[in-house]
């Protein structure tokens, strides 16, 4: 273990020295950050609401409408609610979020037929339904990044325990599970997204379950390699002299000196995880409607033409995520490679 931390520290050493890759995850991670705080930055209820004397936190709290004097239970429109009060004479103040606009509700305010171009309002436009682009690209990089995320966690456990149990064991029980994989392989993906989908619907979980159920089988084939390879070396067969058990040689001894793959393989796997969910969107198959998604605004873009702004502002949005994320994976790949040297001092 402790030479592991010692390689980690120099491939961390050398990461940095690649001020494009590291400059790319700093931009990554804080814009991934803020994201998760868009169900309160990104939305149309005010972080701060004063009315009548009384205090406030729509965005963090739900308030009926009788609150403030309407008739119902269901939580008021407090654009309008700011608005009318402000006509009556009422004394009300309000601190809306930085994009104050809710991306699964349309504006109804605006003259005409949506989708409606940018504006001071609506700084990228509105989609075909009304709703605000801007809102919807950030809410949909915070799902997008978080199921990519998750995916590639999951799929990496499964491919390091399968793989790993492959290598270990070897002979027949490398066999029998080598032409089980090759079989589940052979699924077609795309078949199985639908009809599971189908049957139990499109939630989140459900869609991370069955793409993970796929996206380990790769990455086993590394590990399985790796396992192969560390299981004749010398402290391997050190450690089973010494009476060690099975769980202490696979996590203590082997698993550590192993992970090379899974680390230069993850920022890959993370830009197949928002590949693979764009695409999915983009044809119907992936998150329920009105989920925001950026496939799901490039379809848009393709059906509306005539409304550039929907398909230009998707497109320089998963481009740029795109780009960073393989800048993180080369400056990751390079580090892990001793022969990289110093090649960025």
């Amino acid at each position: 273990m402790k030479r592991f931390f010692a390689n980690f520290s120099k491939q961390f050493k050398r990461f940095r020295k690649n001020k494009r890759a590291f400059y790319s995850l700093i931009v990554l991670a804080v814009a991934y950050l803020l994201s998760l705080t868009s169900p309160w930055t990104v939305n149309d209820e005010p972080l701060f609401l004063r009315y009548e004397g009384k205090t406030y936190f729509p965005a963090f709290a739900h308030y009926p409408e009788t609150e403030f004097g309407g008739s119902y239970n269901t939580e008021p429109d407090y654009k309008r609610l700011v608005a009318y009060a402000k006509e009556d004479g009422k004394d009300v103040f309000a601190i809306m979020p930085p994009v104050p606009h809710d991306p699964l509700k349309a504006d109804l305010d605006v003259d005409g037929a949506p989708p409606f171009a940018p504006s001071a309002k609506h700084w990228l436009g509105t989609d075909a339904n009304g709703r605000d682009v801007l809102s919807r690209l950030i809410h949909g990089f915070r799902i997008c990044m978080s199921f990519s995320l998750l995916l590639t966690i999951l799929g990496t456990f499964l491919g390091i325990v399968i793989g790993g149990v492959q290598g270990y064991l070897g002979i027949f029980w490398d066999t029998v599970m080598q032409r089980t994989i090759e079989i589940w392989s052979s699924l077609p993906f795309l078949y199985v997204v639908i009809l599971i989908g189908s049957i139990y619907g499109r939630s989140f979980i459900l869609l991370i379950l069955i793409m993970a159920l796929f996206q380990w089988i790769s990455l086993s084939y590394y590990m399985r390699a790796e396992f192969m390879k560390l299981r004749n070396m010398q402290y391997t067969k050190a450690a089973r002299m010494l009476g060690m058990p099975h769980r202490h040689i696979f996590f203590k001894e082997i698993l550590p000196n192993a992970l090379t793959p899974v680390v230069t393989l993850f920022p890959f796997t993370l830009i197949g995880g928002i590949g693979s969910l764009t695409s999915l969107d983009f044809l119907g198959f992936g998150l329920q409607p009105p989920t925001p998604s950026w496939g799901e605004l490039l379809s848009q873009g393709l059906n509306n033409l005539y409304a550039p702004w929907i398909a230009i502002s998707s497109i320089v949005a998963l481009f740029a995520t795109l780009l960073l994320s393989t800048f993180v994976g080369e400056g990751v790949r390079d580090a892990m490679d001793p022969k990289s040297g110093d090649r960025y001092n």
